[in-house]
């Protein structure tokens, strides 16, 4: 009998196993948080119980059932779907610290460039500095928590498998895509194009190396400078450090989207992209390998 991490998957196409997962985890996550809302407000469902819902001690539980949920769908498909060991979708860090560090550098790169651009042009003004460590803590937790269960669903899952059904670069795009698809939030040209850079980022990585770690700090690390740091995303769920004042030309400033609505983040995102498929392809193409018998 062949061991848990060679047996052949139990469906044979990665994009039929792919489809049976995202349909599972909405139907799963669907059922759960009409219980949660059906549990907490009676059912009601209006204005006031979304905002409520936003609420920090709300917002907690909401990521949690989410986080939850999550792990428990994937663990299932890639344990008795998959036949493959659960660690196997990119969770090993022994050796992969390198990259988490790595990972989170160049998104506080990328979200600290782009301010000081906006800065630099006129466009960005922090009016104060409101330190809150508590508040601080909780969001760092919270956003933890978030890119962990993102991550898992469409780098460790969903890219994942679609390699096994198409070209490496397409299934990329796909899996890109579907996370900009995910974080439709506000139209326009440079929110989508930003969440579609942000997406083809997190997946780069991933498909040299098969690890999550790098995608998972580098998703902490944009989240994290967006929102709870430079105070760029508007949420008012939590207190941010930096209050902001943005002014001027709605493609450079992002708008109501913030940051992640900016031509200034498209551009400093773009040029991070190139300059990481530049290094891993260098890094990773067998000419960048030393030969048999040479030091």
């Amino acid at each position: 009998m062949s061991k848990s991490g060679t047996s052949k998957p139990l469906i044979e196409s990665g994009w039929l196993r792919v489809l049976l997962y995202i349909i599972s985890l909405f139907l799963l996550i669907t059922i759960f948080l009409s219980f949660f809302i059906i549990g907490l407000y009676k059912g009601k469902f209006d204005a006031a119980t979304l905002q409520s819902i936003s609420q920090k001690e709300n917002l907690w539980i909401l990521i949690l059932i989410l986080f939850v949920l999550t792990v428990i769908v994937s663990y299932v498909f890639r344990r008795w779907v998959d036949r493959k060991p659960f660690i196997s979708l990119g969770l090993d860090f022994n050796g992969h610290s390198p990259e988490a560090i790595a990972g989170g550098m160049l998104a506080i790169f990328i979200i600290s460039a782009s301010s000081l651009l906006l800065k630099a042009t006129g466009h960005l003004k922090w009016m104060e500095i409101i330190f809150d460590p508590k508040a601080l803590f909780l969001a760092f937790g919270s956003t933890v928590l978030v890119a962990f269960y993102e991550e898992l669903i469409f780098r460790g899952y969903i890219l994942n498998n679609l390699m096994d059904s198409f070209p490496k670069w397409l299934a990329l795009l796909i899996s890109a895509i579907l996370f900009m698809i995910f974080h439709w939030s506000y139209l326009g040209f440079f929110p989508l194009a930003n969440m579609l850079i942000m997406g083809l980022i997190l997946g780069l990585n991933y498909i040299y190396t098969r690890n999550l770690w790098f995608s998972i700090c580098f998703h902490i690390g944009w989240k994290f400078m967006v929102g709870p740091v430079l105070g760029f995303s508007g949420d008012e769920s939590f207190q941010t450090l930096l209050q902001t004042d943005l002014k001027g030309d709605e493609s450079i400033t992002g708008g109501a989207s913030g940051l992640e609505g900016s031509v200034l983040l498209t551009a400093v995102s773009l040029l991070s992209l190139i300059a990481l498929y530049l290094f891993l392809q260098r890094k990773f193409s067998p000419g960048s390998q030393p030969a048999p018998g040479r030091i």
